[in-house]
């Protein structure tokens, strides 16, 4: 364990491109990238494989002790592991995510993904983004970004994403299904999609992902300058 860690959190709705720019944040500080959100698509990718419904509370709290989530790095790139299994590949389809985005708002399955997150954050610098990492995972984070773009920015972002890998889509259908996700992210009882009110906010509709990792590395930067 480092002396004093460096924790970065980047938080924001879903396709505002957290994870691009988490992932390029943390290569080029040498800091290791914790993808939240793989962890609750990994236990919603469970729960679909249990034909466990998403509004039945009491199995899924009942299921979460029958699952281990953990992340592993092979050759810098990160490997999530379902109970032994690398579902990395498995984990990106739209039933997953929406899945995860439904059980995220229960507490049990919440407070064991969260415990995992901050052991983490003690344990090593992180960059770390989901819905409330500034808010409720890590808000002692050094430094918080809020990214966020336009819903059309985002459905497009995601519809050439699902269209490169073949898969057959429908732009008005995304620009729905993000409205939606939205909407419940920052309505949920708990835990709900919010900036904090210390963090940075970044509209990345007409930002490169360049010019946004730039952004935040400069601000790492003066941060540990201070």
């Amino acid at each position: 364990m480092i002396d004093k860690t460096f924790n970065i959190a980047i938080d924001g709705p879903a396709g505002a491109g957290k994870s691009t720019i988490a992932k390029k944040v943390s290569a080029e500080l040498g800091y290791i990238y914790v993808d939240t959100g793989a962890m609750y698509r990994a236990m919603g990718l469970y729960f679909l494989r249990n034909d466990i419904k998403s509004d039945d509370e009491a199995s899924i709290s009942a299921a979460v002790e029958k699952v281990d989530i953990s992340l592993a790095y092979t050759d810098g790139i990160q490997h999530v592991y379902l109970n032994g299994e690398d579902v990395t590949g498995l984990i990106r389809t739209e039933a997953v995510g929406n899945m995860a985005s439904n059980t995220s708002i229960y507490k049990q399955v919440r407070k064991k993904l969260v415990e995992l997150q901050k052991k983490i954050a003690k344990a090593s610098n992180v960059v770390m983004d989901g819905r409330d990492i500034g808010t409720c995972v890590l808000p002692d984070a050094d430094l918080k970004i809020f990214l966020t773009a336009s819903i059309k920015t985002r459905a497009m972002r995601r519809f050439k994403e699902l269209s490169e890998k073949g898969v057959n889509c429908g732009i008005i259908k995304i620009e729905a299904d993000i409205a939606e996700r939205d909407l419940r992210d920052i309505t949920r009882k708990v835990s709900p999609l919010k900036r904090a009110d210390d963090a940075i906010e970044i509209d990345s509709s007409d930002m490169s992902i360049d010019d946004v990792s730039f952004a935040i590395i400069n601000k790492v930067k003066e941060l540990k300058v201070q």
